[in-house]
C-alpha cells in the first residue's frame, strides 16, 4: 500500500471544478502533497455547494467536468507522479425530485428495483414528504394541484405519480399514492425514512444491502480498477446500519489502497479493529489545540463567563440540557421511531407491556446518557467494551427514573437481541446516538457554552480544554501512524488560524477580559445576553482583518447560524428576527469601534495568534500521520463554520509563487519546509519514536531513529528558543520562538 506523504484537501463547486484542480496540481505538488484529495465528485443537487447533497451516485456529475474531465485530472495527476483521494458518501443521497432513483420509488411504489436502497419505514404508511408550503388540502383549496404527465402537480413541485385507478378526484389520487405530501413542518416528528442528524433533505441508503451496496459503489470500484482513484474518504461512517460489515465490503472492493473514515472519537475511545487506515484526523485537530492553550488563562477565562453569563460551570452540563432539547424538538421523529421499534420488539414478549410513555422515558434517559456517537453492536460481533459500555449507560439512565425495568429490558434487547424486531431496535439505536450528540454536541451546546471557542471543536472535550508533554506523547504514540492530520476542513469549527487567534486569549487573559468589558460597554450590548456577547467578541477575533470589505457581511452571516444552532433565543424554524437583529446591532458597533481604534489588547492577541499558527503547523507536521492541507490554509487563514469555511477561493492566486508577506508567506514557508524535512527523512518519521517533554521554559518535540532525529522546540511564552538549523532561515521577520534542527547537524538536501 502506497501511503500519502501529504494530502491537499480541494473542494470542488464555487467555481473549482476538474479543469481547475489539473491547472491547480503543481501548486499543490510545490508544497510537499503527493495526493489531491477532492470533495464529492458524484452528481448532486443542481446548484450545491459541497456536493453531499449526491442525487446520482453512479455518475460523475457534469456540472464539474462529467467523466471525461475527471480522467484528464486523473491523468495529469499520474504524470506529476501524484494521486487522487475520492470522498464517498454512502450514508445517505438527496431526499428531492432531482433524485432519480427516489423517483422510481415515488412512482413505482414498493415494485421498484430502489425500494430497498432507502431507508424507509414503508410499516409506518405512505412516505411522508414534507416539502409544501402550506397543507395538500389547503393547496388543493387554493387551486394549486392538477394532474399533468404522469405527475401531481402541487404548487411547483411535479411529484410522480402512480395510476393504479385512473381518477379525476385529486385527493384520491393523492390518497391512492405510496407517497404523501405535506406541509414542512410536519418534518419534526412526522418523517418515516431515516435522514442525515435532522436534516429531511437527506435520506439514508441501506448500503448493508449487498444490492444497494453495489449500485452505490459501482462507479466508485470502476475507477479504482481503472487506476484513477488512489484512495478513499468515507464520509459519516457512523450513521451506517453496520459499519464494520460496509468496511469489510469496501476493502474486498477496492483492493489495497487507503481509506480513511470520518469517525470522531471522544475521550478515552480508540478505533474499532477496521481494515481502513485510521481516521479523517478530528482528534489530531483536538490534540493540537489542547497543547497550544495555556491551563491557567482557560481557567480564568472560564470563571468569569461564568460569573457573568450564570451559564453552567461545565460543558457537560450544558451537553446534557442540549440532548434533552434536541431528542424533544430536531429529532423528534427519531425518538417516535424508536419507541414504534421498541413496542414492536415488546409485543413478541407476553410477560411485559410498557406503555409507550414509559417507553419514551426510557429511551430518552439511555440516549442522554450515552457519552460516545455510537457502539458496534452487530449480528456478526459484539465487542465486550460496547455490552460494557451499555451497560453502564442503562445504570446512569435508570437512575433517573422512578424504577429503571423499562432501561433495562430496552439494554438487554440492545446488547442481546433475540428476535428481528430486537436487532432492528439495536440497529437504529445505534444510529441515532451518533445523530443525537453530534447535533447536540458540535451544534447546539457548542453555540451556548462560550467561555473558550476553541475547545468547541468538533470531537473535542470542552471540559479538557488543554494538555501537557506527557499526554501529548503518549497520545502520538498510540496513533497507527497512517491517519490523517487534519487542522482545517470543510466541518471544522474554525479554521486553524482563526483557533490559533482564540488560543492566544489563553496567554492573555486579561486582554481577553478586556475586550469583553469594551463589548459589554456598548450600548448595543445591553439586550444582548452575555453568552452570546463572549461568542460575538471571539467570532469578531477570529475573522478580524481590518482591511477585509467581507468580514463584516461574514459574519452577520456566521451570527445568525450561530444563534438559531444555539436554539435558545431563536431558530432555524421559528427564527426571532428581533434578536437576531439586535446582535447584529452589537456585532456592527464592535466592528466599528475596532476599526476607528484598534484596542492594544486586540493587537496584542492578534501578534500571538500569529505566533502560535506557526507553532501549529510545524507541531502538526512533527504528529504521526498524514498531514493534510485544507485548501487556502498555506496561507493564512481564518474562516468559522460551514458554509464560511466553504466560501469560494481563487485558486489561481493561491498557486501564485510569492504568497502575501506576514504569516502567508512565514506558514508557505514552514510548510515546504517541513513537507521536505518528512520526504527527505522519511523513516525518521515513519518508525522514529515521537518524544514530548518539557524543557524550562520550552516544549521539545523530537522524532527519533537510529540515533538521528528531528527536533522542534517551541517557546509558548514568547521567550527565544535560539537558532535551528533547518528553520527559521533567512530574514522573515519572526520572533525565534520556534526552532526545526535535524540532528546530527546536518542539514537537509
Amino acid at each position: 500500500m502506497i501511503l500519502p506523504t501529504a494530502t491537499y484537501r480541494l473542494q470542488l463547486r464555487n467555481g473549482v471544478d476538474f479543469a481547475q484542480a489539473q491547472k491547480f496540481l503543481l501548486h499543490a505538488q510545490s508544497l510537499g502533497a503527493s495526493h489531491l484529495y477532492l470533495s464529492p465528485i458524484f452528481t448532486a443537487q443542481p446548484g450545491s455547494t459541497h456536493g453531499y447533497d449526491v442525487t446520482d451516485p453512479g455518475q460523475i456529475d457534469s456540472a464539474l467536468g462529467g467523466r471525461d474531465g475527471f480522467i484528464a485530472l486523473s491523468q495529469a495527476a499520474k504524470a506529476r507522479g501524484m494521486g487522487l483521494i475520492l470522498d464517498l458518501v454512502p450514508n445517505h443521497t438527496a431526499f428531492s425530485l432531482d433524485n432519480p432513483w427516489l423517483c422510481d420509488v415515488l412512482r413505482k411504489g414498493r415494485d421498484s428495483r430502489y425500494a430497498a436502497h432507502f431507508d424507509i419505514d414503508w410499516d409506518e404508511g405512505p412516505l411522508i414528504l414534507p416539502w409544501l408550503e402550506q397543507p395538500f388540502e389547503a393547496a388543493l383549496a387554493n387551486g394549486m394541484v392538477s394532474h399533468q404527465g404522469g405527475c401531481l402537480r402541487i404548487g411547483d413541485l411535479d411529484i410522480p405519480a402512480c395510476e393504479a385507478k385512473p381518477t379525476t378526484d385529486l385527493t384520491a389520487l393523492h390518497e391512492a399514492q405510496i407517497w404523501r405530501a405535506v406541509h414542512w413542518e410536519r418534518e419534526r416528528d412526522g418523517v418515516t425514512h431515516r435522514r442525515f442528524f435532522n436534516v429531511t433533505g437527506l435520506i439514508g441508503m441501506r448500503v448493508e444491502d449487498p444490492a444497494v451496496f453495489h449500485d452505490m459503489h459501482a462507479l466508485t470500484a470502476d475507477l479504482v480498477r481503472g487506476g484513477h482513484v488512489q484512495g478513499l474518504r468515507v464520509d459519516h461512517v457512523d450513521g451506517l446500519a453496520d459499519p464494520a460489515g460496509y468496511l469489510s465490503q469496501l476493502r474486498v472492493l477496492v483492493g489495497n489502497i487507503p481509506v480513511w473514515v470520518e469517525k470522531i472519537l471522544t475521550g478515552d475511545e480508540v478505533l474499532p479493529d477496521w481494515p481502513v487506515q485510521g481516521t479523517t484526523g478530528y482528534e489530531a485537530t483536538t490534540m493540537l489545540a489542547r497543547t497550544l492553550s495555556d491551563a491557567r488563562g482557560a481557567a480564568s477565562l472560564l470563571a468569569e463567563w461564568t460569573a457573568q453569563t450564570g451559564g453552567p460551570k461545565t460543558f457537560h452540563a450544558s451537553l446534557t440540557a442540549a440532548k434533552g432539547d434536541v431528542i424533544r424538538r430536531d429529532l423528534a421523529a427519531e425518538l417516535r421511531r424508536l419507541i414504534t421499534l421498541t413496542r414492536r420488539a415488546c409485543n413478541a414478549l407476553p410477560e411485559v407491556d410498557p406503555g409507550d410513555e414509559a417507553l419514551r422515558e426510557a429511551l430518552m434517559a439511555l440516549l442522554i446518557a450515552f457519552p460516545r456517537y455510537r457502539t458496534y453492536l452487530s449480528d456478526a460481533a459484539t465487542p465486550a467494551d460496547d455490552v460494557r459500555l451499555t451497560q453502564d449507560v442503562a445504570q446512569t439512565a435508570g437512575a433517573t427514573l422512578r424504577a429503571p425495568d423499562v432501561v433495562d429490558l430496552i439494554t438487554r434487547m440492545i446488547t442481546a437481541p433475540k428476535t428481528a424486531p430486537e436487532r432492528a431496535l439495536q440497529t437504529r439505536f445505534q444510529q441515532v446516538t451518533g445523530a443525537l450528540l453530534a447535533k447536540s454536541h458540535e451544534d447546539t451546546a457548542g453555540f451556548r457554552w462560550t467561555p473558550y471557542l476553541v475547545a468547541c471543536e468538533v470531537g473535542a472535550d470542552p471540559d479538557t480544554p488543554t494538555t501537557d508533554a506527557s499526554a501529548l506523547q503518549a497520545w502520538a504514540r498510540a496513533q497507527p501512524g497512517s491517519g490523517l492530520l487534519l487542522s482545517s476542513s470543510h466541518d471544522a469549527k474554525r479554521s486553524e488560524d482563526a483557533r490559533m487567534r482564540l488560543a492566544a486569549w489563553t496567554y492573555l487573559p486579561d486582554d481577553a477580559l478586556s475586550l469583553i468589558a469594551a463589548a459589554t460597554d456598548l450600548p448595543e450590548a445591553n439586550d444582548v445576553p452575555p453568552n452570546v456577547l463572549w461568542y460575538l467578541v471571539q467570532s469578531t477575533l477570529a475573522l478580524w482583518d481590518q482591511g477585509s470589505p467581507d468580514a463584516l457581511s461574514r459574519l452577520t452571516d456566521h451570527t445568525t447560524k450561530a444563534l438559531r444552532e444555539a436554539d435558545e433565543i431563536t431558530s432555524w424554524t421559528h427564527p426571532n428576527k428581533g434578536a437576531e437583529t439586535t446582535a447584529h446591532y452589537l456585532l456592527n458597533a464592535l466592528c466599528d469601534r475596532w476599526r476607528a481604534a484598534p484596542p492594544g489588547a486586540l493587537t496584542r492577541i492578534i501578534e500571538k495568534g500569529t505566533a502560535l499558527s506557526l507553532a501549529h503547523l510545524a507541531l502538526k507536521m512533527m504528529l504521526p500521520g498524514v498531514p493534510d492541507i485544507y485548501r487556502g490554509s498555506e496561507n493564512a487563514y481564518f474562516a468559522l463554520t460551514d458554509p464560511d469555511n466553504r466560501h469560494p477561493v481563487d485558486t489561481e492566486v493561491l498557486a501564485l509563487a510569492n504568497a502575501p508577506e506576514g504569516l502567508s508567506r512565514q506558514k508557505r514557508d514552514l510548510l515546504t519546509t517541513m513537507t521536505t524535512l518528512r520526504r527527505d527523512h522519511a523513516e525518521i518519521f515513519a518508525k522514529g519514536e515521537f518524544v514530548a517533554e518539557t524543557v524550562g521554559p520550552h516544549l521539545a518535540i523530537r522524532r527519533e531513529w537510529e540515533g538521528n532525529s528531528i527536533q522542534l522546540t517551541l517557546s509558548l511564552s514568547g521567550g527565544d528558543v535560539g537558532p535551528g538549523n533547518v528553520w527559521p532561515r533567512g530574514n522573515i521577520g519572526l520572533p525565534c520562538m520556534l526552532a526545526i534542527s535535524v540532528l546530527p547537524e546536518v542539514r537537509a538536501a
